[in-house]
């Protein structure tokens, strides 16, 4: 059996103990880095015999699945999670769409975002890529699965469902691989989609975070998002099988602690691995057999790793690039096009002058990275506990108030368990 290995449950929350998780969040951040650049900058030295980019997503997504329910248990209080997600993800997600749009006059914005009212609702929601809505920085799609996932976890959350994580997660791969038979693409398109998304999603969170019906609020809320996942997403098997990894995560989180099994992340593995091999959306090259397994496995190994080596001492550099690693994540893609506005198409180039401005162009981005966690991410992320610490001092408000004794009872158990800010 699986859980015969289980290791020690660890102490309460750390900065040590986060190390790992950090470390993990840079690597993956440099692995989408590295598959951005290649193409563009050296693609000589591109390779084939896996995806990088995807494998960066596939340990960013395992990281999120084993530590956002963790967050959100340990505060016991919904309010507060979204209070602090929303100071995590927004201020420099809306900077970098800021500077993009301002600079459109040089670099325009590119083709798949629609120029009307959608674009703009799709943005505001980041449920970008499940209303088949382009993101004006190519790497935002990936934040549309991240916001589907905390809005199911809510929902699970408050109905007491939200520790069968290896379930859920067996589910969802589940019905990647059916989805995958079935569908050639989204059956739910048009703006429309975008438009009413973004009113159920205000909404809807209004009443979550001030406690307004929060309980069928969050019901309401992960219905929309498993629907506009299956349905709605530009490739539907792919957007479940996301969500199957993120859950799997969870259910990680939970073996760790001695609250579930193991074998349901095995089987999990399987049918994600199996769900593009004969998929109608299959055409892609990291979707090769070979080449999906090889990533996974390369995925689940590093994720595997670091575990094993948490509480130990990491390369700081490693952990760094943990700290920046969504600023690094959101602004490396724009910096890349800027610099090839400025050098021209360097594949015709000779290699010594590629690796030239492959050098100075992640120098660029490190700093600008750096910076934008010092004076964007940091801050912002600061006022955004204090606000959640002053708003979750006031009484709850359920429907009868059973939402907020749920959170009250969950918030004292939740404080011994592994969690952190940085989640």
């Amino acid at each position: 059996m699986f859980s015969a290995a289980r290791p020690p449950v660890p102490s309460p929350v750390s900065t040590s103990r986060l190390a790992w998780l950090d470390a993990l969040r840079g690597i993956g951040a440099m692995a989408v880095v590295v598959e951005h650049t290649l193409p563009w900058y050296l693609p000589s030295l591109r390779f084939y015999w896996f995806n990088p980019g995807v494998y960066g997503i596939l340990v960013f997504f395992l990281v999120s699945g084993y530590i956002i329910p963790a967050s959100l248990e340990r505060r016991g209080d919904v309010r507060a999670f979204w209070i602090s997600r929303f100071f995590r993800l927004y201020p420099l997600y809306l900077a970098v769409v800021a500077v993009m749009l301002a600079l459109a006059w040089w670099v325009p914005v590119r083709e798949a975002v629609v120029r009307d009212g959608s674009a703009v609702a799709a943005h505001a929601t980041m449920l970008l890529d499940v209303v088949s809505v382009g993101g004006i920085a190519d790497t935002m799609w990936t934040l549309s699965y991240e916001m589907v996932f905390y809005l199911v976890v809510t929902a699970l959350f408050l109905t007491r469902g939200h520790e069968r994580s290896g379930t859920l997660a067996m589910a969802f791969a589940a019905a990647a691989v059916v989805v995958g038979l079935l569908s050639s693409g989204a059956l739910l398109q048009g703006g429309w989609l975008a438009y009413a998304s973004g009113v159920i999603f205000v909404c809807g969170l209004a009443c979550v975070v001030w406690g307004r019906f929060r309980t069928v609020a969050a019901v309401v809320l992960g219905v929309m998002a498993v629907t506009l996942l299956a349905m709605g997403s530009r490739v539907p098997w792919l957007g479940l099988a996301i969500v199957a990894v993120m859950f799997a995560g969870t259910a990680i989180y939970r073996w760790e602690r001695g609250t579930g099994p193991l074998w349901p992340v095995a089987v999990t593995a399987v049918l994600v691995a199996a769900a593009p091999v004969w998929a109608i959306m299959n055409g892609w090259w990291w979707v090769r057999a070979d080449v999906w397994v090889t990533t996974m496995a390369l995925a689940g190994a590093t994720f595997a790793g670091a575990m094993a080596l948490r509480g130990r001492r990491l390369p700081k550099v490693v952990v760094w690039l943990g700290l920046i690693s969504y600023s690094l994540y959101l602004v490396h893609h724009p910096v890349l096009k800027y610099v090839v506005a400025i050098t021209g198409d360097l594949r015709s180039r000779g290699l010594p002058y590629q690796l030239a401005v492959t050098g100075l162009a992640l120098v660029v981005i490190m700093v600008l990275s750096t910076l934008a966690y010092r004076y964007v991410e940091k801050p912002l992320q600061a006022m955004g506990r204090r606000l959640a610490r002053r708003l979750s001092a006031a009484p709850s408000q359920g429907v009868g108030g059973a939402s907020g004794r749920l959170g009250d009872r969950l918030q004292g158990a939740g404080k011994a368990r592994v969690a952190g800010e940085r989640a």
